[in-house]
């Protein structure tokens, strides 16, 4: 197996792949720009190095990244010739575990998405599995235990120097606030084999699951079961925490895991409420969580901030990125109308960095008479003292800055970008939502 990951084309193709992801460079330095000219004068080392048994990675850089809900993840960044000689182990072993990988693990694999596994989530739900049993693994990345890790890779991989390297990539430290810190667990979340390995791992879970039968959805570490009552979710749920427990040696997050109606619910940043589907009670409809809307907001405040330093262009460039990648991922879930409040707030948003941006009273007088304000208007309205919030949100200027001038310089309503690309808009499958009473 060794010479097929040190294959010339292999390697080629995971220096592509290494590069086209950019990253930081490790505990080296080195840039992924770098790696090119580096691998040409010692390619011919590293190979022998490996085959020989003698290649040691370096240690990986850890990085804290802020998390939502004020805590951090750490990333453990490997350098950029690890990175690479890891995608190119990757490519070769994934090809022997995707066969073996269950149908209802989404994450990380070929032709396969999140959008996949919330939709047979939703599928299992309206075929009235309403008790779900919602586990979350605390710190997976953090409690991979390498034993049980490696005995699973053998039963595939026999080939010792790839086992060896795969090894010392498991154990090499990672350095933290200034210090190296020994590492007996755990695959660092930031290199290219960790999403292999995190499969890898809780396939046999999926294996348990499969053969007492159970319906489930995985994505990555984040998985649910769904049963018809609470007992069975119940015992369903003691059964799966002793198999983690004991068998992967996984710990569960008890504060997060629970039995969820599909109202309490939420997978991949998606919700379930209630709705008529052709008369029939019974059934749910896709919804973005709270906690997704939440996100988004808080990225439009940013790039929408009157301090931000940013031309007005270069905040609508922003934005269409940011609304294109956030509808194109919640493109399934029935939010028109929570998008037409949020494109007013956008807009006013938008009125208020250009009120903010004319600054001087004289400034602000001539550009509303430019855009049809009369005199006597326009002098009262440049020295008002309100506030520049109350100003973008009062007739003055939503009736001079209106939704079609704002377009001709490029904007464009998250609503309308939604109607070009939700498949289920003109399909009147869904009628108001059930009002659930609490």
């Amino acid at each position: 197996m060794i010479e097929q990951v040190l294959n010339r084309r292999n390697v080629m193709q995971a220096l592509r792949h290494v590069v086209s992801n950019k990253g930081s460079a490790g505990m080296d330095g080195m840039l992924v720009t770098d790696l090119y000219a580096y691998l040409t004068n010692n390619r011919e080392r590293i190979e022998s190095e490996i085959r020989l048994g003698k290649y040691l990675p370096q240690s990986i850089r850890g990085v804290a990244i802020p998390k939502s809900n004020g805590k951090t993840r750490l990333l453990g960044i490997p350098t950029v010739v690890d990175r690479m000689l890891q995608q190119a182990v990757s490519q070769v072993i994934a090809i022997r575990f995707e066969m073996e990988f269950e149908d209802y693990s989404y994450g990380f694999r070929p032709n396969r998405n999140a959008q996949q596994a919330v939709l047979k989530a939703q599928q299992y739900i309206n075929s009235g599995l309403t008790h779900i049993v919602d586990i979350d693994l605390k710190t997976f990345f953090d409690e991979v235990d390498h034993g049980i890790l490696l005995q699973i890779l053998y039963r595939k991989v026999k080939c010792p120097l790839t086992l060896r390297l795969i090894r010392k990539w498991l154990r090499a430290p990672i350095w933290i606030d200034g210090k190296l810190v020994k590492r007996c667990k755990g695959v660092p979340q930031g290199s290219p084999l960790s999403p292999l390995l995190s499969n890898i791992m809780l396939n046999e879970l999926d294996k348990e699951l499969e053969k007492r039968k159970l319906s489930y959805v995985r994505y990555a570490d984040d998985f649910s079961i769904y049963t018809k009552s609470k007992s069975v979710a119940r015992k369903t749920g003691n059964e799966i925490y002793l198999f983690l427990k004991n068998k992967l040696k996984l710990p569960i997050n008890r504060e997060k895991s629970g039995i969820r109606k599909p109202v309490n619910f939420t997978i991949l940043g998606f919700g379930f409420v209630p709705t008529y589907v052709k008369g029939e009670r019974g059934k749910y409809q896709l919804v973005v969580s709270e906690k997704g809307w939440k996100t988004l907001k808080q990225k439009i405040k940013t790039i929408t901030r009157k301090t931000t330093p940013a031309t007005f262009d270069e905040r609508i460039q922003k934005l269409k990125e940011l609304h294109r990648g956030w509808l194109g991922y919640f493109r399934m879930a029935s939010i028109q109308g929570k998008l037409k409040e949020l494109d007013g707030w956008i807009r006013n948003r938008l009125r208020y960095c250009i009120w903010h941006d004319w600054k001087k009273p004289d400034r602000k007088r001539k550009n509303l008479i430019r855009l049809g304000v009369d005199q006597d208007h326009a002098y009262a309205w440049s020295r008002t003292r309100k506030g520049g919030w109350a100003v973008a949100q009062s007739p003055i200027l939503i009736t001079t800055i209106t939704l079609k001038r704002l377009e001709k310089r490029g904007y464009e309503a998250m609503l309308t970008h939604y109607a070009t690309i939700a498949p289920h808009l003109n399909e009147p499958l869904y009628t108001r939502p059930v009002r659930t009473v609490v």
